[in-house]
């Protein structure tokens, strides 16, 4: 089945699109990234979105307004999509579209109800499902978060179901960390460790049959994607070579997953300010690397409650937004910090922040023997050198290396999802998210 998946992150930098090919059923699933591309958002939107987020700033009709002007602009990301890969439309048969977040509140606020106080956590995505159905007949899948939030979850993350189908591991214990505009971790323990009920087979990814390689190396450069295997083509397997487990759902509820901290949206917004609206990010951690480490500073931005908070946790938008960006502005100002120390601190927070949730959180269950990095800072060459000297003994690599681009993931994610969806199968993981069960997720448009 052909499916397309779309999201815009948090750092909201336009749509990100990929075209997916999915056959079969957990355990023995199949993907292929067919093609993809990154739709940018048009000229001041970007500022318009911010300000919709924002409590103090949005408006109801903004809102109102943006959701199904999003809607059209995800439209066109598909639609160029299935134009720029030749594929023809009738060939698509879902769409999987997280949208762009607005809102995410996971912690409960009490409400009275008829019989009882109702502990109510909400989710906002925009960029209107219906719209994408109409203008491009493709059943379209939206609104992910919503059941697991219903079913008592924190609505997030989502992407460690994909996570632990692409790279769990037969020998090793592996840790994928997503690095957008919130950091997040999925740990996958090896199935070697898992319980013998619910462990068989093995699992890996066409170009690691060859075992792990430089354990702790000093990664100074994004690895080499690996030639596909004769007749594969881009593609990651989670096909078992023996049987399936007995129970496949306890055994990916092995998997931990959670979000860490500040990501992306803190350097941008920096970035953005210094520059005074000229970048929009740090290209390979350049500006990081003229300044100086301000450990005060650094200490400080470590000590925040979100960080050292045992999962299972999400982080809300505003957790590390504007409020958080003023403040750790105001301290450098007032403290003298230049910008190039400031961004090289705020740089290496992130990757310390990852550090001391999988010490507390990870390493007591099993140390991994790889760190896999996809999102938008697996592009960061100095975050990835300092997660490499953080995370010492891990070997850091991305998702380059097992055929798929770290930007990208987020939407094979979604199309995955989708997927599961409409073959009316769970796509949270309870443990996870700390969902009473799993569900369900999303709501389904209908195409022609």
């Amino acid at each position: 089945m052909k499916v397309i998946g779309l999201i815009s992150g948090t750092s909201m930098d336009g749509i990100d699109a990929a075209l997916t090919e999915i056959k079969g059923q957990p355990p023995e699933i199949r993907i292929k990234l067919l093609d993809y591309l990154v739709h940018p958002y048009p000229s001041g939107l970007k500022e318009r979105i911010r300000e919709a987020a924002s409590p103090t700033r949005s408006r109801v009709n903004q809102i109102c307004h943006l959701n199904f002007y999003l809607g059209h602009l995800f439209t066109e990301a598909a639609l160029s999509l299935i134009q720029k890969s030749g594929v023809k439309p009738t060939e698509i048969k879902l769409i999987g579209s997280h949208g762009q977040t607005i809102y995410h509140l996971p912690q409960p606020i009490g409400e009275p109800g008829k019989f009882g106080r109702i502990e109510i956590r909400s989710s906002l995505q925009i960029g209107e499902g219906a719209v994408i159905a109409e203008k491009t007949g493709i059943t379209t899948i939206t609104n992910f978060r919503a059941r697991d939030l219903a079913a008592g979850g924190v609505g997030a993350p989502l992407l460690p179901y994909l996570h632990y189908l692409l790279f769990r591991n037969q020998q090793s214990n592996r840790v994928v960390i997503n690095i957008g505009g919130i950091s997040n971790l999925t740990f996958i323990p090896s199935l070697k460790n898992s319980p013998p009920s619910m462990a068989s087979g093995s699992v890996e990814p066409p170009a690691r049959r060859g075992g792990n390689r430089g354990e702790g190396v000093k990664l100074l450069s994004p690895p080499p994607q690996p030639a596909p295997l004769k007749g594969e083509g881009n593609i990651v397997n989670s096909r078992q070579e023996r049987r399936p487990p007995r129970n496949f759902r306890n055994w990916a509820d092995s998997v931990i997953a959670f979000d860490t901290g500040p990501g992306n949206l803190v350097i941008d917004g920096l970035i953005r300010k210094i520059s005074r609206g000229k970048h929009e990010f740090d290209q390979d951690g350049q500006f990081a690397r003229k300044g100086r480490l301000n450990r005060r500073l650094l200490d400080y931005l470590l000590s925040h409650e979100f960080i050292s908070q045992a999962p299972p946790k999400a982080a809300e938008r505003n957790t590390f937004g504007e409020d958080y960006l003023k403040n750790i502005r105001k301290i450098a100002k007032n403290k003298s910090i230049s910008a190039p120390d400031l961004v090289r601190t705020a740089t290496v927070c992130i990757a310390e922040s990852i550090t001391l949730n999988c010490r507390r959180f990870i390493f007591p269950l099993g140390r991994p023997e790889t760190a896999i990095i996809c999102g938008g800072g697996a592009n960061n060459l100095f975050l990835l050198e300092c997660l490499s000297q953080s995370l010492s003994g891990i070997r850091v690599t991305t998702t380059q290396e097992f055929g798929l681009d770290p930007k990208i993931v987020e939407a094979a994610g979604f199309a995955l999802l989708a997927y599961e969806t409409w073959h009316q199968r769970p796509g949270n993981l309870p443990r996870v998210t700390g969902a009473g069960k799993p569900v369900i997720l999303g709501c389904i448009y209908p195409g022609n």
